[in-house]
């Protein structure tokens, strides 16, 4: 059995999950985050072993919640392609919360640690893949439900395709931490998020017809 959760560890994960996100992972300390969770070093190493352990446990306790978030937004109860236009919504009003609280645009969490650890920490490495995939299975059952509707073509490779929205979703977000500029965020993803689906988007006043149709095939 694991240790049970104090305010302690909360404080660190809550700590860590803010300073490595503004900044970077290899600019953060163990020293900063014990500091600015007002905790003692000894503390730290009593939960956790290194600062890569921390971070992988900051990683997953940030994702929980925010899965569940995408999961709500992904409700049966909601027409499939709203869904993906909720999701684009969520995306944006998430980096636009970051960016009140920081100053500055942060990207994606998960994918800005695994790109920056990739190579160096294995174990950040992995969590970090593993979180994308478990982003990609979200999408599944209702890019099955829009196959079985003629939303999408029959041929559409499901499991491919999510990872295609995830590419194209961090893609997205991290253009926007380069130029620290969201002015753009919104309306990017959600028409990035529709060509990867071969949809014409809302956006543009049109229909959301598959795109075999849309050429005339």
């Amino acid at each position: 059995m694991g240790r049970p959760r104090t305010d302690t560890k909360s404080k660190l994960l809550l700590t860590a999950n803010d300073l490595v996100w503004q900044s970077s992972y290899g600019f953060v300390s163990v020293d900063d985050i014990c500091k600015a969770a007002g905790i003692k070093k000894g503390s730290f190493y009593y939960y956790f072993s290194s600062k890569a352990e921390l971070a992988v446990a900051a990683m997953e306790e940030s994702y929980q919640g925010y899965e569940a978030e995408i999961i709500s937004i992904f409700s049966s109860d909601i027409p499939p392609v709203e869904r993906f236009e909720k999701l684009a919504d969520f995306i944006y009003e998430k980096q636009k919360q970051a960016f009140e609280k920081y100053g500055r645009v942060c990207g994606c969490p998960f994918a800005s640690l695994g790109s920056e650890m990739a190579g160096n920490e294995e174990l950040i490495q992995k969590k970090a893949d593993e979180i994308l995939h478990r982003q990609g299975n979200v999408f599944k059952e209702t890019l099955q439900e829009m196959v079985d509707s003629g939303l999408l073509p029959v041929k559409t490779d499901i499991s491919n395709t999510g990872s295609q929205i995830i590419t194209s979703i961090l893609g997205q977000v991290m253009v926007a931490r380069i130029q620290n500029n969201l002015s753009n965020l919104k309306k990017d993803v959600k028409l990035s998020l529709f060509q990867t689906l071969g949809l014409e988007t809302h956006i543009s006043g049109m229909s959301t017809k598959p795109q075999e149709q849309q050429n005339g095939q």
